[in-house]
């Protein structure tokens, strides 16, 4: 909360003591105080964006009626992209408060990754105007990895300059854990820029010693563990588990026994990357409280876990329990086991349209950011070299992929899409105008047998990925996302069947949150007529180019690349080790 003068504090006394009347109050409801568990009927007072008065009978100049209604602290997202919702922050802000989101804490790694600081002051500017308090963390890793080709790179001096802005809280997920161990020195001067402040983590299966010097680099999260046994080993090494229930990664059912009277208190709830088809079918925070419940975790645990203890792990001492003093982010339902979400009210107004309307707006950036030269069928053929290909193997539900070997079939010197054992295509076309590099190579699990599907999403660099059986369907569909100034493309048969143009950044639409949702109905049906199976195609395709096959060294880090020919086989080790 910022600074307040002697007259507002003594207008917060007067309200909470009832000698003079609150600004807005919310007459018998029943409060649920997630640290107790009690249930209590009370009025709940407020005065400008503070909680005055709790536990008593309140007077307001505007009072809302809470008969049959329970309240709960606003739900906090302890870690998410913006970008992956599809949409610009003020259309996030409106897509996903009504789901009783008050407060978001972002990584705007995703258009930091296309623009560099430009779109982080993008973001920083856009939270100045949002009704959620949305929090921007500054992006570690751009670009994620050095065999990769951003549109931009940021150093610590980068970072330093777009420090201090009020949405901040410090370093946003460190993703190059090699880069940590190893004692790569633009990671040490990151993280020393830092070490005074909060620095998130992201180390997929990372275990035993190797995480016990990630974690004392001053990491505190972690939001990639998948099964019980690492989140357990992450806890009792001190790190705040963030569970995470998105649209492609989805450990919140592996999770939900971790979350007990013991651990709720370093625990918080995380969506990562949710798109509005999701939010709309399903929900968004509050899915993943309805779901912990119902499949057992303890109701006002499950409750502390998306407030008090996601506050606390990012230091917002001001908010996460429905008491005087607090911020007043409310959350209003009618079931609480449903978490069936009726009110909100955000830094103590009712969200409704109209508080939406009056934000103000921020112009969009990025809107030339596509700057791939138009590409040919020929340009996607991959000449043999060896028997054995190394293939992507995508595992559902989950970013992490499998190193998988096939023999492929060869015609006139090249490697030919085999869809007996699922074997398509995917080739990431650098898009930043920086070299007009092709990266290809073969993915296992689409299930596709025809067309091709391409994405300007494509994490984290975010150049142009496409999967397809057709290379001619491949250039075409690579070819209008380039005339759409990026977004989602879906052809077959040399047509384009279905698209979205997502043009700021290449990420985001500048449409409403609703066209965005309509939009994304026609694309997942024009997937599936090419056989998809995957639940998330989109994002699926958006996932591919990560390092992210398990059971590799982290010496070898085996990943896709637009800077080589296709899978890298023998890349050289992080700096500073072997």
């Amino acid at each position: 909360m910022a600074t307040q003068s002697p007259a507002a504090i003594a207008r917060f006394v007067e309200a909470g003591r009832g000698t003079a009347p609150a600004d807005l109050v919310i007459k018998g409801v029943q409060l649920l105080d997630v640290i107790s568990g009690a249930i209590t009927r009370t009025d709940i007072a407020m005065v400008g964006d503070r909680i005055v008065g709790t536990y008593g009978e309140y007077d307001g100049a505007r009072e809302i009626d809470g008969a049959g209604l329970f309240a709960v602290p606003g739900f906090i997202d302890t870690h998410l992209h913006v970008e992956s919702s599809l949409v610009t922050p003020l259309e996030f802000d409106r897509c996903v408060l009504p789901h009783g989101v008050t407060t978001a804490i972002c990584d705007p790694h995703e258009i930091a990754n296309v623009l560099g600081m430009e779109g982080i002051a993008y973001f920083q500017r856009c939270a100045e105007h949002t009704i959620m308090d949305l929090r921007v963390q500054l992006s570690s890793c751009v670009p994620a990895t050095t065999f990769e080709t951003a549109g931009a790179e940021l150093a610590a001096a980068d970072l330093a300059l777009l420090r201090g802005h009020a949405s901040g809280i410090g370093l946003a997920e460190f993703m190059n854990f090699p880069g940590v161990l190893f004692a790569d020195e633009g990671c040490l001067a990151k993280l020393s820029l830092f070490s005074d402040g909060h620095i998130d983590g992201h180390a997929p299966l990372l275990r035993g010693r190797d995480l016990n010097g990630y974690i004392a680099a001053g990491i505190r999260t972690e939001h990639e563990a998948t099964g019980l046994e690492e989140a357990r080993e992450k806890l009792m090494k001190g790190m705040s588990v963030l569970i995470r229930e998105g649209s492609v990664s989805k450990d919140l059912h592996a999770l939900i026994p971790l979350i007990s009277a013991d651990t709720s208190a370093f625990l918080a709830f995380c969506t990562d990357d949710r798109n509005p088809l999701d939010i709309a079918e399903e929900g968004h925070l509050d899915y993943m409280i309805r779901e912990a419940i119902r499949h057992g975790a303890p109701l006002h645990h499950v409750y502390r876990v998306a407030s008090w203890s996601a506050a606390n792990a990012f230091g917002l001492r001001d908010r996460g329990l429905i008491a005087p003093g607090r911020r007043a982010d409310i959350v209003l339902v009618d079931d609480l086991e449903a978490c069936s979400v009726r009110q909100v009210i955000s830094a103590g107004r009712l969200v409704t349209p109209e508080l939406f309307a009056a934000r103000g707006s921020v112009a969009p950036v990025g809107l030339d950011s596509v700057k791939a030269n138009k590409i040919t069928a020929e340009d996607f053929a991959i000449p043999a070299t060896e028997s054995a290909t190394r293939v992507i193997g995508v595992v559902p539900g989950r970013i992490i992929t499998e190193d998988v070997r096939l023999d492929l079939p060869v015609v006139d010197g090249a490697k030919q899409v085999d869809l007996e054992q699922d074997a398509v295509k995917v080739c990431v076309v650098e898009r930043h105008g920086r070299n007009g590099n092709i990266g290809r190579g073969f993915v296992h699990g689409f299930g596709m047998k025809r067309g091709a599907i391409a994405s300007s999403v494509g994490h984290d660099s975010h150049n142009i990925t496409v999967v397809g059986v057709d290379e001619a369907d491949m250039a075409l569909a690579v070819n209008r996302l380039i005339d759409l100034r990026g977004g989602f493309a879906v052809a077959q048969g040399g047509v384009v069947t279905a698209e979205l143009a997502l043009p700021v950044a290449g990420l985001m639409a500048d449409t409403p949150f609703e066209d965005v949702h309509d939009a994304l109905i026609p694309l997942r049906a024009a997937a599936k007529a090419l056989g998809v199976v995957l639940a998330e195609p989109f994002l699926q395709v958006a996932f591919l180019p990560l390092p992210v096959i398990p059971h590799l060294k982290i010496t070898d880090f085996g990943m896709f690349d637009v800077n080589a020919f296709a899978l890298l086989e023998e890349p050289p080790p992080p700096a500073g080790n072997g």
